[in-house]
């Protein structure tokens, strides 16, 4: 029998309504779908994969009520934000961080990721500290740790990366928009709490959904795509250059004690490359999807960390 594939959707999707405001930003050349709430210090949220701005739905009241300008983004490629057929390496996605920035008229701000979105987040804070205040990163080893995993964890890392290496295939991305391809992931990569309990199916469906907006999930696997062709190439090694220079930006790092797409072991020393003050966490009985699964959690440690 033969997966079915979902219909397409508009973007129109992700446009729900609730306590915050949507609007369309132009930043480092690309048009971006941003939802904010509230005054005050600006907190950027940057989601991971394979989500969207929903990512933070719950969050971004909370904050704003705690008084602070809580703005949560569709990155480039998803969502309802521009998907140009390039601008997925490292570099541009940081670059896409510091526009946004600039362009919500802000000087600076704290920047929260998860996942892919906290890889961006380290990316970020590595190549425009003057921009970023204070991080907070999810679920997201240093790019420089996971990269140095993967080749010497061959049981751990590279194991657990082996779902993202499918990505590399040509029009994999087809895989992602059939029937429940998202979910699948998601509840591979999610915590047991999390994955069994009554919230799960709703956000699942709102992910997939998303995923089925038309080239959302080719843009979105062409980061992974990127991160692996990046390696043997010039700029790879240029990355890896840069992303070395210790970082000065205050980092908090929480991380799932179930995580296995990104093994807490490999995230365990990211530390070693901020010279600024740096805490680490790890929660129990979480997966690869801190702000979810253990949200009020995480709410805490983001306002903690905010406001110190």
């Amino acid at each position: 029998m033969t997966e079915q594939r979902g219909e397409a959707v508009d973007e129109s999707c992700v446009l729900t309504e609730g306590p915050w405001t949507h609007r369309f930003v132009g930043a480092n050349g690309s048009r971006f779908h941003v939802v904010e709430a509230g005054a005050g210090p600006m907190v950027l949220f940057l989601h991971g994969f394979p989500e969207h701005w929903w990512a933070w739905h719950e969050m971004l009241p909370a904050v704003a009520d705690a008084g602070f300008r809580a703005v949560a983004v569709d990155l480039r490629g998803y969502g309802a934000s521009d998907k140009p057929p390039r601008g997925y390496d490292g570099y541009t996605l940081a670059a896409d961080v510091a526009g946004l920035i600039r362009a919500l008229g802000e000087r600076s701000a704290t920047v929260v990721g998860t996942g892919v979105g906290g890889m961006i987040a380290w990316t970020a804070a590595s190549f425009h500290p003057s921009l970023v205040r204070r991080l907070v990163v999810l679920g997201a080893p240093h790019p420089l740790r996971l990269r140095a995993a993967i080749f010497a964890d061959p049981r751990g890392q590279f194991a657990a990366a082996t779902p993202t290496l499918k990505f590399q295939l040509p029009r994999y991305e087809h895989v992602l928009t059939r029937d429940d391809a998202v979910t699948g992931m998601l509840r591979r990569w999610g915590g047991p709490r999390w994955v069994d309990g009554p919230g799960f199916e709703a956000y699942a469906r709102r992910c997939q959904e998303a995923m089925r907006i038309p080239q959302a999930a080719f843009c979105a696997l062409e980061g992974y795509r990127w991160a692996f062709r990046s390696v043997l190439r010039l700029h790879g090694y240029r990355f890896v250059r840069l992303m070395q220079k210790p970082l000065v930006t205050p980092t908090l790092q929480l991380h799932g004690a179930l995580d296995e797409a990104s093994l807490p072991r490999t995230a365990q020393g990211s530390g070693r490359y901020v010279v600024a003050p740096y805490e680490w966490r790890l929660l129990d009985g979480v997966g690869h999807f801190p702000h979810v699964e253990a949200g009020d959690v995480v709410l805490g440690e983001i306002l903690r960390w905010a406001k110190s």
